[in-house]
């Protein structure tokens, strides 16, 4: 009787689980997947080291972590390069960012490269100035995966049109 009763919980279960993973979004399941994998995989290192099975890992571990410290002083070497390289990474990554290699924006901006950076006429208004702006803002934001340079860049010229 009590193997009816546990394979009714099990069917149960089973039905609660697939209910949730239909209405849940994909990336929270992801999540979860990621946070149970790492928990299966450390019970079960604990339940083999416990047992005594993980003498080949420690061995392993071991062999890769003094390789590493002896690889240390060279990789340190390299640690220029694999920035610029990480930098060069992110901004192909993101087609709106241009680096610029940390460069302040030139305060030797003209009024007409400052219409031309908004992309108005010259002789516009306060109002067609600010809507401008507010508009490419939206587009080339930092916090929103756009560019430093360009933001500095847009609000500079909308300083040089509003300031004159």
């Amino acid at each position: 009787m009590i193997r009816i009763y546990l394979l009714l919980v099990l069917i149960i279960l089973v039905f609660l689980l697939m209910r949730w993973f239909l209405r849940t979004p994909p990336t929270v399941i992801i999540e979860y997947m990621k946070k149970t994998g790492i928990v299966v995989a450390a019970v079960l290192l604990l339940i083999l080291a416990l047992v005594g099975k993980l003498n080949w890992l420690f061995a392993l571990l071991g062999v890769l972590f003094a390789s590493f410290a002896r690889m240390f002083p060279v990789l340190l070497r390299y640690a220029p390069h694999l920035q610029r390289f990480w930098i060069w990474f992110n901004s192909t990554k993101n087609k709106t960012s241009s680096h610029q290699g940390g460069r302040a924006p030139s305060q030797g901006m003209s009024k007409s490269q400052a219409y031309e950076i908004l992309g108005l006429k010259p002789g516009a208004t306060e109002q067609e100035i600010i809507q401008a702006h507010r508009k490419l803002m939206q587009k080339v934001h930092p916090d929103r995966g756009g560019s430093d340079f360009l933001a500095a860049q847009i609000n500079l010229a909308k300083k040089i049109l509003l300031d004159s």
